[in-house]
């Protein structure tokens, strides 16, 4: 046996003991699953909105976006609690607060757009979809961050994609909005623009720490 094989199997028996001296109490990669999965469902609820001919007051996407707000805050209490985690405890509270974000901002979109009397045009569609479908790649490498890297990283390229488009579309839609002659609508939906963007941000910050988690779980 190499002292490689043998420094490993060391590591490992560490590892296994420390693991029953201290069990892990809470399921952190669940809690971040039902996170991720009720963050999406909450973006069908967005691109809903959106698709209506009116746009009423977006109170069920607001309710969703308050009730991912308390599964945020559960983790976060757990967190504190818990003497083990199943990867960097950093990780973990960032990647949850991202993913909140990703919800909030589409929250901030919806509430803006109905105060402000914006209706959707192409790129607030586009870049919107563009957030449901990296969303869709998140929940998927969330859940296999600890158990099928090769899924993780399928679902991380997948999603930086989507990022780019949303970056792409906001570089365009602000280049055609700056040569617009009615400056009271460019304010308005330069917000909304800008609101979407940031959510863009936090979509690519959410797979930036996937997948930092997911090389040191490797």
């Amino acid at each position: 046996m190499d002292e490689k094989t043998n420094d490993t199997k060391k590591t490992g028996k560490k590892r296994n003991i420390f693991g029953s001296v201290f069990p892990q109490k809470y399921d952190f990669e669940a809690m971040l699953v039902e996170q991720a999965e009720n963050t999406l469902a909450g973006m069908e609820t967005f691109i809903q909105w959106i698709n209506e001919e009116t746009l009423t007051p977006p109170d069920e996407l607001i309710s969703v976006g308050s009730e991912v707000d308390l599964l945020r805050y559960k983790l976060e209490a757990r967190l504190i609690e818990a003497f083990s985690t199943p990867f960097n405890r950093q990780d973990i509270y960032m990647l949850s607060r991202n993913i909140d974000y990703i919800l909030n901002y589409a929250v901030e979109t919806a509430r803006e757009m109905h105060a402000f009397n914006v209706s959707p045009d192409d790129p607030i569609r586009d870049m919107s979809l563009s957030l449901l479908h990296g969303t869709r790649h998140v929940v998927e490498g969330t859940r296999y961050l600890g158990t099928d890297k090769g899924r993780v990283e399928d679902s991380i390229r997948k999603g930086r994609k989507h990022v780019h488009m949303i970056e792409d579309r906001y570089i365009t839609c602000m280049a055609d909005l700056f040569g617009s002659d009615d400056a009271m609508n460019a304010m308005k939906k330069r917000e909304i623009y800008y609101h979407l963007r940031d959510a863009g941000k936090a979509l690519r910050i959410t797979l930036y720490i996937m997948h930092k988690a997911m090389v040191g779980l490797a």
